[in-house]
This record gives structure tokens, sequence and C-alpha cells, in this order.
């Protein structure tokens, strides 16, 4: 069993991977090698269920974590945090609905709704990493 105080890294580990596999299976879709976009892009999906699951259980048992940052890295942090919050809040619902489409083969309809949904999940997995590093690294409580 895994530590509660492991969970944070945990997940930053499950963003970074769920990034690298979205990139990689954009790769393969331009490479036109489907079985393997098809197989990363599940592989995503799924890191991306986990972490919610591993993200929720912290956040239900900790509450929200205080930044312990000042001066002009306060606003970054924040504007960070804000824009990762909204977009992740419409993720899982975008990504279901991307892999809906292609499962039903409306490939047409999958591709257009792709375009919006790969950068804004890229963008939501490594903002994800970025305010790990700031709550949890780089101003960490109890320094």
């Amino acid at each position: 069993m895994i530590s509660l105080s492991a969970l944070p890294a945990l997940n930053a580990t499950l963003n970074a991977a769920s990034a690298f596999f979205l990139l990689l299976g954009y790769r393969f879709i331009r490479q036109r090698r489907i079985a393997q976009h098809k197989t990363c892009m599940l592989t995503a999906f799924t890191l991306s269920l986990v972490f919610l699951v591993s993200y929720l259980t912290y956040h239900f048992q900790v509450g929200s974590v205080p930044f312990r940052g000042t001066g002009w890295i306060r606003p970054l942090y924040f504007t960070i945090l804000i824009s990762h919050t909204v977009l992740a809040a419409l993720v899982p619902a975008l990504a279901f609905v991307t892999l809906l489409r292609a499962f039903r083969q409306q490939f047409d309809h999958h591709r257009r709704l792709a375009r919006w949904t790969l950068p804004i999940w890229l963008y939501v997995s490594l903002t994800g990493i970025v305010v790990y590093w700031m709550v949890y690294r780089l101003y960490p409580s109890g320094s």
C-alpha cells in the first residue's frame, strides 16, 4: 500500500506518463500507425483515471494544500493553477467523447474533437506537474 504522503509524487508521475503517451500517440497517428495510436491513447486515458482516483483520495484525506511562495511567483502560481483547474474539469468529458467517437468509427468527428482535446489534455498534464513542483518541491510546507 502506498502512503498518503507519497500520493502527490505519484500524481505528478501519472501526469508525466499520461503526457508521454499522449505525445507518443500523436506521433503514431501522424505516422498512420493506428493500432499503436489506439494503445497509447487508451493508456493515457487509463493513467488519467488512476490519477483522478489518487488525486481525489489524497485531497479528501488532506484537504487543500496552501502555496507558500511569496512575491512575483505567487500570482504566476495562481495563474497556472486557475487555468489548470478550469481545463482539468473539461478533460474527462473531452477525452471520453473523443475516445467514444473513435470506438464508434466516427473518425471525422473524432479528429475534429481530438484537435481540441489533445492540447488541452497535454496542458493539464504538464501544468499538473508544474503545480506539484511549485507546491511540494519549490515551496514545501514546513520550510
